[in-house]
């Protein structure tokens, strides 16, 4: 699929993020897979999925776009999804039809800059879609060649560790001062939360936890009960 395809097949729709805790049960690609084909048979319009033995599983069990990124924690460094273009090498080959990587402004392992890996994710004609958490790092992601930006680290690094997701100001601020399409994605845990970011223009909405969290969901009610 193209780029407009793509994202016009994703445009005002769910996109379910399937994983789970490397230790849970859950994490075994037939249960992710399994996961992502309920979710379209529900009326999911895309996928997001984390390494590439599970983008496999998913790509035999749905058609629907797949979002892949590879969580890797590298020593000394804090940006861990899709870190390094190797990792997305391998997402790609796996599947994926969107990459998705840290495209925050903090720094990398191997000397790669987020131009250096959008660039060469390009080259092997795929979608890239920025994960952020700043409307800074979206506007340098965008300059970068970021076919997508998406607000999934909001909340989640230094500079805005003070602030809780959904990141609705973030989100407005891409809608509003760049011209591509908005993902919002991080603490959406209902279905009007959901709507009310494609209210603010979001192009697409991604839910995880609330949805496919299991392993969360339940430490919640039994540390409440």
């Amino acid at each position: 699929m193209t780029n407009d395809s793509l994202i016009q097949a994703l445009h005002h729709g769910l996109i379910v993020s399937c994983q789970a805790p490397v230790e849970s049960p859950l994490h075994e690609p037939t249960v992710i897979a399994a996961m992502a084909q309920a979710g379209v048979n529900n009326g999911a319009v895309g996928v997001r999925i984390d390494t590439p033995a599970h983008i496999v599983a998913v790509k035999e069990k749905v058609k629907v776009p797949i979002i892949g990124l590879w969580k890797q924690v590298v020593s000394g460094y804090d940006v861990y999804i899709t870190p390094q273009f190797h990792h997305a090498a391998a997402v790609a080959k796996a599947g994926a039809d969107i990459i998705a990587i840290d495209a925050t402004t903090r720094n990398r392992p191997g000397g790669e800059t987020v131009a250096d890996i959008i660039a060469r994710i390009h080259q092997l004609g795929k979608t890239v879609m920025a994960d952020v958490d700043t409307i800074e790092a979206a506007k340098a992601a965008v300059a970068a060649g970021a076919d997508i930006v998406a607000t999934t680290l909001f909340g989640y690094t230094a500079s805005t560790k003070h602030l809780s997701p959904p990141g609705w100001e973030l989100l407005t601020q891409i809608v509003q001062q760049l011209n591509v399409p908005a993902i919002c994605e991080g603490g959406i845990s209902s279905p009007q939360m959901a709507r009310h970011a494609i209210d603010l223009g979001a192009d697409a909405v991604v839910v995880g936890t609330a949805i496919t969290g299991i392993d969360h969901l339940v430490k919640g009610y039994v540390k409440e009960l």
